[in-house]
């Protein structure tokens, strides 16, 4: 082994334990990782940031963009809207959801195709009066089985798409991906809807908001007496005194009703407060302001200033790619820099009943959040969080829908005939779909995930390094030494469980840019045709079906489907030995190892 193999295999090493370990976000870890490469020199300098021009990640940002004008058509909201008017059996609706989101998927980001179809989903639940649970987590896997329908479809296939073994000539197709996403998608959707739904706990899950929150047990009126201590200061000095563990929902002044009232309004004499803060703490913010409890009197305000035609209340569910991820409500300020009020946390199904300015959120929080109707779901979108439920219906407009649908089939016609590579002919998309107003540039930035984006750039010039080192054929030469006087299939078959499993612990992406170089030197070690490997990590790299961390559309639904981290092996790891007994076959069918 030469030096520069023990130091990329050192980086290597290095990037798996602080991946699998989650410390640091994804992003910030491949970013550490590049660095190492710059300061070993394993790479030349001039290559170090090369990755981020490199067509994958151009093509992705692109789906991403493409995928917001997809959905600012009002399209998805049509397809998804249809889906309570299909009956009220079980196993029928999760069909239908499972089928819609597999579809969106194969075309649009797929943790976007599943924010779009979980609202609905847990709307169906408790309409019928049943967990979430058993409809969240194959909506999930749905999205993953989906996403492996196009080289769009998601990240690993774009990265295996373009990938170039000779830097001139790639080797797969829009549609190449397409038998095997379809064969192993729909055995994944007959196994799940037969058998795998009877394998999935019956969790709480997103109970309704009133059935999870009790916010009513929680809120309250105040009065504030004319010998009171905070008459004639701003509402701030009262959220201090309690250390922000109660929040202010509303205010009385006679007739004059504020809502979510702003933190410089002054407080007078026979104020009343509408207050959400659990009995320990009410009492200790009754102490230290001279405030009194109104008493059960006549004509209540609290259901009126809660919820009005100009503020609501909504649920919202953190994201993985939220800015909020680890950070608390003190250190965010939400009333101040936002204007909305955060009312309670759940997580895994239960309400958290910490002290509410101390919780630090993680991704599939449910937070319920109090602001003005107008512009909470912007509110939402900056924080990074989805809405659960009560979405703006986007009213399909036939003109925009047409025109959104006609770019982007006209960008995929554009790939398929050869016309244009497929970063180029999809950044046109992009482009067309900003010239015709389907979305702001503010939302065309939005809609990038920068995380994944540094991701990729990062990581690519790992990829290169492993490849360029001889570190990726040294890894090759052993798989291939371990499957010695077996098929090829076999290697062929190690080779993309070995990438399912990395991809559920580490990001897949990721996890695709690393295997692509060690497949390409397992198919030369066999003197095999490299597609057939390479496909194979595809395959891999979006079947992560056994933990809730191996991709986001998993984390998404952990918290309203109240799972557990071992739920998701119950009914994923049938599901994962099916994919690998359909795919390796097909794959070697699709394209011989040893063609004549």
């Amino acid at each position: 082994m030469t030096l520069d193999q023990s130091l990329i295999f050192g980086i290597l090493i290095i990037a798996l334990i602080l991946f699998i370990f989650g410390k640091w976000r994804y992003d910030i870890v491949a970013l550490f990782v590049l660095i190492l490469v710059a300061l070993t020199n394993t790479i030349p300098v001039t290559r170090i940031f090369s990755g981020f021009g490199h067509p994958a990640v151009i093509t992705v940002a692109a789906v991403l963009v493409i995928s917001r004008g997809l959905q600012n058509s009002g399209l998805v909201d049509i397809l998804t809207s249809y889906v309570e008017k299909v009956g009220k059996k079980p196993i029928l609706q999760l069909a239908i959801l499972m089928v819609i989101v597999m579809v969106l998927s194969g075309f649009m980001n797929d943790v976007g195709a599943l924010a779009l179809t979980m609202p609905v989903a847990i709307q169906i639940a408790r309409r019928s009066g049943k967990s979430p649970s058993y409809l969240l987590m194959p909506l999930a896997f749905g999205s993953l089985l989906g996403g492996l329908f196009t080289m769009i479809g998601t990240p690993p296939n774009i990265i295996i798409g373009t990938f170039s073994p000779d830097g001139k000539t790639q080797l797969f197709t829009m549609f190449d991906f397409t038998p095997i996403g379809l064969s192993v998608s729909v055995a994944g959707l007959v196994y799940i809807l037969t058998i795998g739904w009877r394998l999935i706990p019956d969790r709480k899950g997103q109970a309704s908001a009133d059935e999870l929150f009790h916010i009513k047990e929680y809120t309250t009126e105040v009065r504030v007496p004319e010998n009171s201590k905070v008459v004639g200061k701003p509402l701030s000095n009262l959220e201090k005194i309690s250390n922000q563990e109660v929040t202010i929902i509303g205010l009385v002044r006679g007739k004059r009703r504020l809502l979510a009232p702003s933190g410089f309004e002054t407080i007078w004499a026979n104020d009343i407060l509408i207050v959400e803060a659990s009995p320990e703490h009410l009492k200790n913010f009754l102490d230290k302001g001279g405030l009194e409890l109104t008493g059960e009197v006549e004509g209540s305000e609290v259901e009126e200033v809660i919820k009005s035609d100009e503020v609501v209340i909504i649920e919202a569910i953190v994201s993985p790619s939220s800015t909020i991820i680890k950070k608390n409500a003190r250190s965010l300020h939400l009333r101040w820099r936002h204007g909305v009020n955060l009312l309670a946390v759940a997580r895994h199904g239960e309400r958290l009943n910490e002290r509410l300015g101390r919780i630090r959120f993680e991704v599939g929080d449910i937070l319920l959040i109090q602001g003005p109707k107008e512009t909470i779901h912007e509110t939402l979108s900056i924080l990074g969080c989805l809405p659960l439920a009560h979405r703006n219906l986007r009213i399909g407009q036939p003109r925009r829908i047409i025109l959104s649908v006609g770019i982007f089939g006209t960008a995929i016609a554009l790939t398929v005939f050869g016309l244009l590579p497929v970063q180029l002919s999809f950044t046109c998309a992009a482009l067309a779909m900003v010239l015709f107003k389907m979305f702001s540039l503010k939302e065309l930035y939005e809609s990038i995930e920068w995380p994944v984006i540094i991701l990729l750039g990062a990581m690519i010039p790992l990829g290169e390094a492993m490849e360029t080192t001889g570190g990726a054929k040294l890894i090759g030469d052993s798989l291939v030494t371990v499957t010695s006087g077996m098929p090829a299939s076999v290697t062929l078959g190690l080779l993309l469980i070995i990438t399912m499993a990395l991809s559920n612990v580490m990001n897949n992406a990721a996890v695709a840019v690393l295997m692509a170089p060690i497949a390409l030197s397992v198919s030369q070690m066999l003197q095999a045709e490299p597609q057939a490997f390479l496909m194979s990590v595809a395959v891999g790299a979006s079947s992560t079906f056994l933990t809730p961390i191996g991709h986001q559309s998993n984390a998404l639904v952990m918290g309203p489907g109240g799972y557990n981290f071992g739920d998701y092996w119950k009914l994923g790891l049938i599901l994962s030995i099916i994919v690998v007994i359909i795919s390796v076959p097909l794959v070697i069918f699709l394209w011989p190892l040893y063609p004549q």
